[in-house]
C-alpha cells in the first residue's frame, strides 16, 4: 500500500490530481489517499506540518498548495504571496524529509523565468535574468521550492522532483471577476455578455500578446507521469541543480484569438473590440516542452475542447460557488 499525501487537494491541480489518483484505486492499485482541509492543516505552521508528517509517515508527497493569484492580488499583497509560498514550500519539503519522504513533487509556475527571456523559454533559462516586477515575490518563492527540492536530493539522496505549469485553466478554477486568470475571466465576461445580449465586449491592450494554456486534466496527467518516471530516466534527463520540468501544450494563441474563441463557445455573437490603452504585459510566453516530449509526454486536450469543458463546469457552480 502507498501512502500518497495530496497537499492543495481542493485547489484546480490538486483536485485534478486527486481525481486521477482516485481513478487509480478505483482501478485496483493499492493507495492510500491522505488529504487535509486548510482548517485541519496549515501548512504554514510547522509545528502543525511536523505533527502530520510524523503521524501519518506518507510514502509519496505531491505539493500542489500555494497561495495564487492575477496580476491585481500579486500586486496588492506581495508580502503575503512570498511569506505564505516560502513557508508552505519550507514546512512541507523538510517535514516531508524529516519523517523519511523520499518521493516527493513539487508543482511550480512558468513565471519563475525572467521576462525578458528567448521563446519558447527553456528550463535553462532559469536566473539567467530579471524577473517579471508585479509577480516577483510569488516567482522567487517558486525558485526557492525548486532549489529546496534539488538541495536536499544533493545532500540526502532524495528523490524530490518539480514541475513548471504554463497557465493551466479547467474544472475548479477561479472566476473572479477581479482577481482571476486571463481564460476564466474571459469566459465569464464573454457569457455574462452573452446572457444580457450586449452588442460589444472591450479586452484589455491590443489583443496580440500570445500565451499558452494547458487544461488542467493535462496536467494532473503530466504530473503523475513525471513523479512515476524511474529514478534513473529522471536524472538522465535532468541536472543536479537544473532539475524542474516545463509542462505546457507546446503551442499558443493570441489573447484576440483567444477570445473569438471564447465568444464562440459561451455564444457571444457582439463585437470584441481591443483597449490599446490598457497595458499588454509580456507579448510572449510560450514553454519549450521538449525535454517532456522526449521522456513521453505530450499534452492531449485541444484548447477549444478544453473552454468547452470549462464553461460547462462554469454553468454548473452554483451561486456564490465560483469566488466572486
Amino acid at each position: 500500500m502507498t501512502r500518497i499525501y495530496i497537499a492543495g487537494h481542493r485547489g484546480m491541480v490538486g483536485g485534478a490530481i486527486l481525481r486521477r489518483l482516485e481513478a487509480r484505486k478505483a482501478g485496483g492499485e493499492a493507495l492510500d489517499l491522505l488529504t487535509r482541509t486548510h482548517a485541519e492543516l496549515d501548512l504554514t505552521s510547522q509545528s502543525m506540518v511536523r505533527d502530520f508528517m510524523q503521524s501519518e509517515r506518507p510514502d509519496v508527497v505531491i505539493l500542489a498548495a500555494a497561495k495564487v493569484g492575477g496580476i491585481l492580488a500579486n500586486n496588492s499583497y506581495p508580502a503575503d504571496f512570498i511569506y505564505e509560498n516560502l513557508m508552505i514550500e519550507c514546512n512541507v519539503i523538510h517535514q516531508a524529509f524529516d519523517a523519511g519522504v523520499q518521493r516527493l513533487l513539487q508543482l511550480g509556475s512558468s513565471c519563475i523565468y525572467p521576462r525578458a527571456v528567448p521563446q519558447p523559454m527553456r528550463e535553462d533559462a532559469l536566473l539567467t535574468g530579471v524577473l517579471e516586477p508585479t509577480n516577483e515575490p510569488y516567482a522567487i518563492a517558486k525558485i526557492a521550492g525548486i532549489k529546496l527540492c534539488e538541495s536536499y536530493n544533493r545532500q540526502h539522496g532524495t528523490d524530490y522532483r518539480s514541475v513548471m505549469p504554463t497557465n493551466l485553466y479547467g474544472p475548479g478554477d477561479n472566476f473572479h471577476p477581479e482577481n482571476s486568470h486571463v481564460l476564466p475571466a474571459l469566459i465569464r465576461r464573454f457569457h455574462e455578455a452573452a446572457q444580457e445580449g450586449r452588442a460589444e465586449v472591450t479586452i484589455w491592450g491590443s489583443g496580440k500578446p500570445r500565451r499558452e494554456f494547458l487544461h488542467v486534466d493535462d496536467m494532473a496527467e503530466a504530473s503523475l507521469f513525471v513523479l512515476d518516471l524511474p529514478k534513473e530516466v529522471y536524472a538522465a534527463n535532468t541536472q543536479a541543480m537544473l532539475s524542474h520540468i516545463n509542462v505546457g501544450s507546446g503551442t499558443d494563441v493570441s489573447i484576440l484569438e483567444l477570445a473569438q474563441m471564447v465568444a464562440e463557445v459561451t455564444g457571444f455573437q457582439g463585437k470584441i473590440t481591443t483597449d490599446p490603452s490598457k497595458p499588454d504585459g509580456t507579448m510572449r510566453k510560450l514553454m519549450d516542452v521538449s525535454r517532456l516530449a522526449d521522456m513521453g509526454w505530450r499534452a492531449r486536450i485541444d484548447l477549444r475542447d478544453g473552454i468547452e469543458d470549462a464553461y460547462r463546469w462554469y454553468l454548473a457552480q452554483a451561486p456564490g460557488t465560483l469566488r466572486g
